[in-house]
């Protein structure tokens, strides 16, 4: 069974119990060995140097694509309803009762 440093098996069975799993002894030691190896990588990562990097919450850079409301041409209302299954009155689509 490979033992990490940076998380033991009461850690894993602890995380287990929170979570309502149930592991065997090869789960376990696998988890152990798996959680142990992000932990250490996580720990290497710590290591660089990010003083002049600022944080983001996204890889790429995103622009909100918002533009102003315009009231511009609409369909005439019997176009609209043109090829609906039902309609009410001739001015509304009918659906089916959900509730």
């Amino acid at each position: 069974m490979t033992e990490s440093k940076l998380i033991s098996r009461a850690d894993v069975e602890h995380v287990a119990k929170l979570a309502h799993l149930s592991f065997d002894e090869a789960e376990t030691a696998d988890c152990i060995e798996k959680l142990g190896s992000i932990l250490e990588y996580m720990q290497e990562l710590r290591k660089i140097d990010t003083a002049g990097v600022p944080p983001t919450t996204h890889v790429l850079n995103l622009e909100n694509v918002f533009r102003e409301d315009e009231v511009g041409e609409t369909l005439p209302r019997e176009q609209a309803l043109a090829n609906a299954p039902a309609t009410a009155e001739g001015k509304f689509f009918r659906v089916p009762r959900i509730i």
